[in-house]
């Protein structure tokens, strides 16, 4: 089979689900001189638009039978779709059997995903499944040579665009184009509906075969790095909307590492929902300082000093929408987005004068507790595993030391175990006040972070002029278990009195001795929260 450029389009076999511009389409079609054949409320809704339309079972000789399940699974439209014009003998076999060619399908499918995603009953979820549909649409994208397949009705105009330009005829390219995106649609068609089966039908979290599909959000500028190049997807069906659903206020396209860093910032904001005003400040997606207050505007000031250094270019997440003052104060130094679930007029206006700062406001918080699936590409495979969605609360901390923790101890080792959560392993976070005094992120060894957190407090004590580190009087949170006292005993040095730490180690004994004999307090969370 070899490609001819341009097919006039004759017949049309049109079989949508979504009837969006379906009627302008018809018109457009019939007024190029297409015969147009139909199915069921497609046909119907042709017809009452004044058009003439001819129903498949006048043409298969059949009609439609087992409530619509069987209807265009025939010769007389799979060989007018699959016949090779050129070949002689495809050529009689079409004179044999009177079977007419059809140049243009028009298809898209039964709503599996709006039937699954309204809580349906198993039985309308299965019958949801569309078979005739994919059928013809594979069909015809096999075929492009001399068939042109539409999927999508954000592609109508462009086909309206193709034959007016070609008088009525389609190009090669143009089919080849639509071809591919038809397979796409089935193979993401496919893939919902296996996983429906695997996850929801079957309850399978690791199903022997996994496919996903998703749909492209946009292009960007290029990747991690300026000789990579990026996109960015979006699911078929978004569970929980985040950045790409947000509206950009104003400031630049946003960038790979824009969206990877934001991303963290807002996903640790999220842990904040309905509590006191609170502010994230990441960088490489590290959070450099955390704070709630009373205020935004105060919880701005108290997380820019656990690390100013840090937080110049950084992103900026709130959990309330943004006020004046605190987006004035934000301006003051150089930031790349600030994310929020709103922001007063007073806000933009302030933002407004930065107009490179992008400015994204979101529908809400992401649910830090959702389920779902995060995976990671490595050579020769895919590592997935289900999402860090684990949490503890005050009741399910076990005290391991002599010395219980005091009230604001307490709150102070939750607020840091929450931010710690969200920082390179290994991690460690010192908090006093509902504020980081200092984040250690991302070394090779727990002592290493301990020193790195504490040393960030120490030159945050002397930028503002405080008598001594935030680390002083603080409790400190530990991703994983001390593997040794060395990492505590650092901690201890800084000031810090209060321990939070998943324990499990087998030095565990060693550990808490260490922690009596410096007077701290210590609580085993019972739960690990390494993030690579």
């Amino acid at each position: 089979m070899s490609d001819v450029n341009d097919v006039t389009v004759k017949r049309a076999l049109l079989s949508v689900s979504d009837k969006t511009g379906l009627v302008e389409l018809g018109k457009s079609l019939a007024d190029h001189g297409v015969e147009l054949v139909s199915t069921g409320g497609t046909a119907k809704a042709l017809r009452e638009a004044g058009l003439a339309v001819k129903d498949v079972s006048e043409i298969t000789g059949f009609p439609e039978m087992m409530d619509g399940r069987v209807k265009t699974l025939h010769p007389m439209v799979h060989g007018g779709l699959l016949a090779v014009r050129d070949d002689p003998e495809h050529a009689a076999a079409m004179d044999a059997h009177g079977i007419g060619a059809i140049d243009l399908v028009v298809v898209n499918l039964y709503p599996f995903e709006d039937t699954v995603a309204k809580g349906a009953e198993r039985a309308e979820i299965i019958e949801n499944i569309d078979i005739g549909g994919p059928s013809m649409v594979r069909s015809a994208a096999k075929n492009h040579a001399y068939v042109t397949i539409v999927t999508d009705p954000a592609d109508y105009d462009a086909l309206a665009a193709e034959l007016g330009e070609r008088s009525g005829a389609t190009s090669s390219e143009f089919r080849k184009r639509m071809a591919a995106k038809a397979f796409a649609a089935t193979a993401a068609y496919d893939a919902a509906i296996s996983q429906w089966f695997a996850y929801a039908d079957q309850g399978e979290t690791f199903p022997e075969r996994r496919a996903m599909a998703s749909r492209l959000h946009s292009s960007l500028r290029y990747g991690e790095n300026p000789h990579q190049k990026a996109a960015l997807y979006v699911p078929q069906r978004v569970l929980s909307p985040g950045l790409p659903q947000a509206e950009q206020v104003q400031g630049k396209e946003l960038s790979y590492n824009n969206y990877n860093d934001a991303n963290a910032a807002l996903e640790l904001a999220g842990e904040f929902s309905g509590g006191e005003p609170a502010i994230v400040i990441v960088k490489h997606a590290n959070p450099c300082g955390v704070a709630q207050a009373e205020t935004l505007l105060e919880a701005w000031e108290a997380a820019l000093a656990c690390d100013s250094v840090s937080a110049f270019g950084g992103i900026v997440a709130a959990n309330r929408p943004l006020d004046g003052p605190t987006a004035e104060a934000i301006c003051k130094i150089f930031t790349e987005v600030v994310v929020a679930p709103g922001a007063d007029d007073d806000a933009r206006a302030a933002f407004a004068k930065k107009k490179n700062l992008r400015l994204l406001i979101t529908d809400g918080l992401p649910d830090p507790r959702r389920p779902g699936i995060s995976q990671v590409v490595i050579a020769g495979g895919l590592l997935v595993q289900t999402r860090d969605n684990g949490a503890i609360a005050a009741e399910d901390l076990k005290v391991v030391t002599e010395r219980e923790p005091t009230e604001q101890e307490l709150k102070d080792c939750l607020f840091a175990w929450t931010v710690a959560r969200h920082v390179k392993s290994n991690a460690i976070v010192y908090a006093k006040d509902g504020t980081t005094a200092g984040i250690g992120a991302g070394q090779m060894n727990r002592r290493d972070s301990s020193r790195i957190a504490a040393m960030k407090a120490a030159e945050a004590a002397e930028t503002y002029g405080w008598s001594e580190p935030r680390t002083k009087g603080s409790a400190v949170a530990s991703d994983a278990f001390f593997p040794f006292a060395d990492g505590l005993l650092a901690a201890a040095e800084a000031g810090a009195t209060a321990v939070i730490q998943p324990g499990g180690s087998i030095r565990d004994d060693e550990v808490i001795a260490a922690a009596n004999e410096a007077g701290l307090a210590m609580v085993f969370t019972g739960m690990r929260h390494f993030r690579h």
